[in-house]
């Protein structure tokens, strides 16, 4: 999903795909990654970098999900693994970013991220709203006081801002997007589909190893 049919359609959270993505497609080698120029740093030494961009208003992302879990449990250990909630200065999206950095902190995702997907997508709660996170939390018995206190909290602002200096630069125009090592970008508008990017994740990944080898 790119970036103009977020903007465009989040109120309602009925997302198409990508035709920012598909220019990007056409304007690479043909193959089903890019390469980016410069590279950027990446924030784990001794590993291999893993990031997926992605937002909850996305149903690709929706999609995507189960089998990037799937693939995640035989990462092998020097594989560093990150997800960022794409934002491109939107302050919907913004406020669905910090209700995932909220889970992250709160030690929540392996139970809280895949159902705010069916939530926004398919219940229509407005979890860009505080109210509407309050309300979402405590029907999930989930100790609200707590959990709006990390919502609000400086340490959550500080790492939705990040995500979006991360997406700028990696230069993210559609989610789902995935890339590796600070070099790559790949996604289903460059490889035809979801399991043919994490198939392109995995030679990238193989390829970076070979160089670190080589020296």
């Amino acid at each position: 999903m790119n970036r103009r049919h977020a903007l465009q359609q989040l109120g309602a959270f009925a997302l198409l795909a990508s035709p920012a993505a598909a220019v990007l497609a056409q304007s690479g080698s043909g193959q089903g990654y890019q390469v980016l120029e410069p590279a950027v740093p990446t924030a784990t030494k001794g590993k291999i970098e893993v990031i997926e961009f992605f937002h909850y208003g996305c149903p690709h992302c929706r999609d995507f999900d189960p089998l990037l879990e799937q693939w995640k449990k035989r990462l092998p250990a020097d594989i560093s693994f990150v997800r960022v909630p794409a934002i491109w200065g939107n302050p919907q999206l913004q406020a669905l970013a910090r209700l995932y950095y909220t889970f992250e902190v709160t030690g929540q995702v392996d139970a809280l991220h895949e159902p705010v997907f069916g939530a926004v997508q398919d219940d229509r709660e407005p979890l860009n709203t505080e109210d509407g996170v309050r309300a979402w939390v405590g029907k999930r018995g989930i100790d609200t006081a707590k959990f709006m206190e990390a919502y609000k909290s400086f340490g959550v602002e500080s790492l939705v801002k990040r995500a979006d200096q991360i997406a700028r630069a990696y230069k993210v125009q559609g989610v789902p997007t995935m890339a590796v090592d600070g070099r790559f970008i790949t996604s289903a508008s460059l490889t035809g589909s979801h399991e043919g990017t994490l198939k392109q994740v995995d030679s990238l990944l193989a390829r970076v190893r070979s160089e670190a080898r080589k020296g």
